[in-house]
């Protein structure tokens, strides 16, 4: 199996292909550097194999090579975070209790 993230600056999203097939998406709004992610979706033939994880993973790493900061709206990457303690340098420090972190 072979995954990519890519941004769909169209779309205003990161999306995870598999195998050459869209496997899933985060939503971002972007202000200037700052991502807020308010929502990801991994489509119901991919669930169960860490799509979820690697597409976070890959937005993030995106988001952080770009100078940008992350406002994690989405439930499920602050979780991501926890995971991954060096994306938390990503969330500003006066919004991470916000969030969790």
């Amino acid at each position: 199996m072979t995954t990519t993230v890519q941004d769909n600056p169209t779309d205003s999203r990161f999306e995870i292909m598999v195998d050459g097939e869209l496997a899933g998406f985060v939503d971002y709004r972007k202000d200037g550097d700052e991502y807020a992610l308010p929502h990801t979706r991994v489509f119901s033939q991919f669930e169960g194999q860490g799509i979820g994880g690697k597409l976070v993973t890959g937005a993030l790493d995106e988001i952080a090579s770009r100078g940008g900061t992350v406002l994690p709206y989405c439930p499920f990457v602050p979780k991501v975070i926890r995971d991954n303690p060096a994306f938390l340098e990503l969330v500003p420090e006066d919004q991470r209790a916000t969030f969790g972190l």
